[in-house]
């Protein structure tokens, strides 16, 4: 007798398992299938470095780079509350120029400070496990954002800090501070200010780096061009 065999498509046979299942939940099942195979931990794991890995690389080196953050509107590091209205009577007196220069000063710091971010990243990347990689791929759209703020900003913190503050140093800003800070001083009617600017430049440049790695998550959970290899493509199709 001559045997027939038949196969049964994935959905389908997922629909037969399910039995009374709701049309619900049998879509969310669904629409966790891999597409085009299966795809396992080890490659899920592997995908999601990848997306880190690129993002790191194509946003937050941006930022290490001259006027990375000074010319971004997105991160853009502007005075501490206390001192905006030091900006602004400075410039009604006629001493725009320094406060042009005070503000650029706080922008080059983190710049600086950035260029050590990388390997704390890749080492946060390096540590992430199999169940990490599902729970983030399948998470909210800044989940893998959230994961390395996690995982990462005490150590980032601990090494901006120290770079900012020699950037002020090395760039005088330490000088041009006290000059502006002590210029609105000494003007009639204002009340004293002495800010803490080097933990508020690192907070800033913190803000700024987590900003840009989010958008280019955000890109490659949204944006099927964005995912540029195989690895990705097949990976973050599991989210859609």
């Amino acid at each position: 007798m001559k045997r027939i065999t038949y196969r049964i498509s994935i959905p389908l046979a997922v629909f037969l398992f399910l039995g009374m299942g709701s049309c619900t939940e049998l879509q969310q099942v669904v629409n966790q299938l891999p597409q085009g195979g299966t795809v396992g931990n080890p490659e899920i794991a592997q995908g999601l470095k990848e997306a880190l890995n690129m993002g790191i690389e194509q946003q937050v080196s941006k930022l290490a780079q001259e006027n990375g953050f000074f010319k971004n509107e997105l991160v853009r590091i502007l005075l501490p509350e206390e001192l905006r209205k030091v900006d602004k009577t400075l410039r009604d007196v006629g001493l725009s120029s320094l406060a042009d220069q005070g503000l650029r000063i706080l922008n080059r710091a983190a710049e600086d400070a950035v260029s050590t971010a990388t390997p704390i990243f890749v080492d946060a990347v390096k540590n992430i496990t199999f169940d990490d990689a599902r729970n983030i791929l399948l998470g909210a759209n800044d989940a893998a954002t959230s994961y390395l703020k996690a995982g990462t900003q005490e150590s980032l913190y601990t090494a901006f800090n120290p770079v900012i503050q020699e950037s002020f140093t090395k760039v005088g800003a330490d000088k041009i501070w006290n000059s502006l800070i002590s210029e609105y001083n000494n003007l009639p009617f204002t009340k004293k200010v002495n800010p803490n600017l080097t933990d508020y430049v690192t907070q800033e440049a913190l803000n700024g780096v987590f900003t840009m790695i989010q958008i280019e998550e955000e890109n490659i959970r949204n944006k099927v061009s964005s995912r540029t290899t195989t690895l990705l493509k097949r990976v973050f199709a599991l989210q859609d």
